[in-house]
């Protein structure tokens, strides 16, 4: 199933819950309305679980969990003063296996992709440049060694 991005709110791309129903109604062969409230039951019911339960467990997605962070010191960035952090819930995210192999492979398209542009993008230059003319090396003389002075840190032995 493919979304459609909404780039509407400019910067990267965007999948709304809206596009998450159009996409899914067009594959079921349901209404958008009808979706839509499926969709919106589905995360009421997450969101009901979490709260009740304090964790919930989708096979093949990932697990939900409310957590207490502890209360904490902080600083205002603007004004550098202390600022106390009061405790607070909390919602983490676990991934699944499927969604963590499935980021695992994109990462791994994008990389064969760079490579492949990098690699191409290197014969294209190569291919239309003629081959530069190296000159010699140039020769340059050795150093010469500087005497070595005696040092003044060393320990005296004569103690």
């Amino acid at each position: 199933m493919v979304f459609p991005v909404d780039t509407a709110l400019g910067g990267g791309a965007v999948v709304t819950k809206k596009d998450i129903v159009k996409a899914i109604s067009e594959h079921i062969g349901m209404t958008q309305l009808k979706t839509k409230e499926i969709v919106q039951k589905t995360f009421d019911a997450i969101i009901d679980t979490l709260v009740r339960e304090k964790r919930i467990e989708l096979r093949n997605f990932g697990v939900f969990e409310v957590k207490k962070r502890a209360a904490r010191k902080a600083r205002n960035p603007r004004t550098g003063t202390r600022v106390d952090v009061p405790e607070k819930y909390v919602v983490t995210f676990k991934p699944g296996k499927e969604m963590e192999e499935r980021v695992r492979q994109l990462e791994r398209k994008e990389a064969a992709a760079a490579e492949a542009a990098s690699n191409s993008q290197a014969s294209s230059a190569a291919s239309s440049m003629p081959a530069p003319q190296t000159p010699p090396p140039q020769q340059f003389p050795a150093p010469e060694p500087t005497p070595a002075s005696p040092s003044t840190d060393s320990p005296s032995h004569g103690m």
